[in-house]
């Protein structure tokens, strides 16, 4: 009887927030993707800091602290023009769309949204010919293998 009760505690709480469930792989698949970037990131940037410094190492060095010559080092130069670049470019945006919103005379999302899906044309909706779900990879590789000797024949 106690087991019966916490099932029922357990699809109650299932009808009252349905997205509970269903939002956690997404969680998931997100969490991992961004993983992947961010370790891919840090990799790529370390190996080409690897390359620059195998390449020429005086050089390399020189870059790395200020000199009699240089006064200011190659990373705070880098990290300056990353931030007046990061500067023009959120400015700019933010002023391209602010100007967009003035001249459509919009008050809020929705119109902008409604005057935006008016003026830009409508994409079609085409049926996909082929299939588009597969249960595992050697499925789709299967259906691509006998797709290419279908295409063979023909």
């Amino acid at each position: 009887m106690d087991s019966n009760n916490e099932t029922e505690l357990a699809a109650k709480k299932k009808e009252a927030d349905p997205n509970v469930s269903e939002n956690k792989p997404k969680l998931l698949e997100a969490s991992f993707l961004l993983s992947v970037t961010g370790i891919s990131l840090l990799g790529g940037f370390g190996m080409a800091l690897a390359m620059a410094k195998k390449k020429d190492p005086s050089f390399f060095l020189k870059g790395m602290m200020p000199t009699k010559d240089m006064p200011e080092s190659g990373g705070s130069l880098a990290m300056r023009a990353l931030g007046w670049g990061t500067f023009y470019a959120v400015t700019g945006f933010s002023a391209f769309c602010f100007g967009v919103w003035k001249l459509m005379g919009v008050n809020n999302l929705q119109e902008f949204r409604y005057k935006v899906g008016n003026i830009l044309p409508e994409i079609p909706k085409t049926e996909n010919p082929g299939r588009s779900d597969f249960k595992n990879l050697r499925e789709l590789l299967n259906y691509i293998v006998e797709e290419s000797e279908k295409s063979k024949k023909s």
